[in-house]
């Protein structure tokens, strides 16, 4: 995976968090990012897609975690709630991305993002929606799909 894309994650993760705290437009915060130059080094047109994709199925994103996840959605913490939404919309919408690469990803964000630990709550929750969503694609790769 390219250290632009995983740029563009960690900027998305910080603008989901202000955007989830805030309640601001994502249009003011997206153009503070630009103006800012916080994503220097992002690939931007991959931190629009997650940034503008993730609110706009919102609804699809949060059954899929409250499916697997020890409480409501809205009550996890900010931090990771911004993680694993992303996960899931890459999950659901990036099917060109490895599950495990995405899962990865997420758990280098919460380690980067998050509180102590929360590294292994985002892997759990990711396996598990990574399970259902991408089954087809996890039983080529153990070999139990066969010619």
């Amino acid at each position: 995976m390219s250290q632009a894309k995983t740029n563009a994650r960690q900027c998305a993760v910080q603008a989901l968090y202000q955007w989830q705290m805030s309640g601001n437009s994502l249009l003011r915060i997206e153009t503070q990012f630009l103006e800012e130059e916080m994503l220097k080094g992002a690939q931007k047109t991959y931190f629009s897609e997650l940034f503008h994709g993730v609110p706009q199925q919102l609804d699809v994103i949060d059954a899929a975690l409250a499916e697997f996840v020890d409480r409501p959605v809205e009550r996890i913490d900010p931090v990771e709630r911004a993680i694993l939404r992303i996960g899931v919309y890459e999950l659901i919408n990036r099917l060109d991305t490895p599950y495990k690469v995405i899962i990865n990803e997420g758990v280098n964000l919460a380690k980067h993002f998050g509180a102590e630990g929360s590294h292994k709550y985002v892997n759990g929750i990711l396996d598990k929606v990574s399970q259902k969503i991408r089954n087809v694609e996890i039983a080529i790769k153990q070999g139990k799909v066969g010619n």
